[in-house]
């Protein structure tokens, strides 16, 4: 507030109309985050009535989870966590040729599950800022010693492989 008394006359051209703009963007920011929340009640409504207990699981959230349950669909039409896996992506694509065998990451199946899983597993791996501590140990662990150098494709393996 100083610098401001210490700058003088702080008005500038059409000043008026200025104030008008801001005051109109702060209504329409105030209106979407009021409508945001009367949207996230109704999700949080629509996940209890599924019954799906997606948020007791470190790093997931009610958005994330409504995500998760938008793009898979009905999780039964799958046999195996493997065949959701390759629907989603995340399962590596085994690629060889005579004595030479390797795993490649797949660039193929759905690519909004694909992030949406990888942005958790991230969230798996974090460790606190505060304490230095890992959200998750297992998949902390599990990272460690897979990193190796691909910490991308080491990331995604925590949630296949786990």
């Amino acid at each position: 507030m100083s610098l401001i008394a210490a700058d003088g006359d702080t008005t500038r051209d059409f000043q008026e109309k200025r104030d008008f703009i801001v005051r109109g963007l702060v209504r329409n920011i105030r209106f979407i985050h009021r409508e945001l929340h009367r949207i996230e009640v109704q999700i949080g409504e629509l996940m209890k009535q599924l019954g799906f207990q997606l948020e007791t699981m470190t790093g997931i959230d009610l958005v994330t989870a409504a995500e998760l349950v938008a793009e898979i669909g009905d999780i039964y039409r799958f046999a195996t966590a493997d065949k959701l896996a390759m629907f989603a992506g995340i399962a590596p694509i085994l690629r060889g040729s005579g004595n030479k065998v390797g795993y490649y990451k797949n660039k193929q199946g759905n690519r909004e599950l694909h992030g949406i899983i990888k942005a958790l597993a991230i969230r798996q791996i974090a460790v606190t800022r505060g304490k230095k501590e890992p959200r998750n140990p297992y998949f902390h662990a599990y990272y460690e010693q897979k990193n190796g150098g691909r910490k991308n494709q080491a990331a995604s393996d925590c949630l296949y492989y786990a």
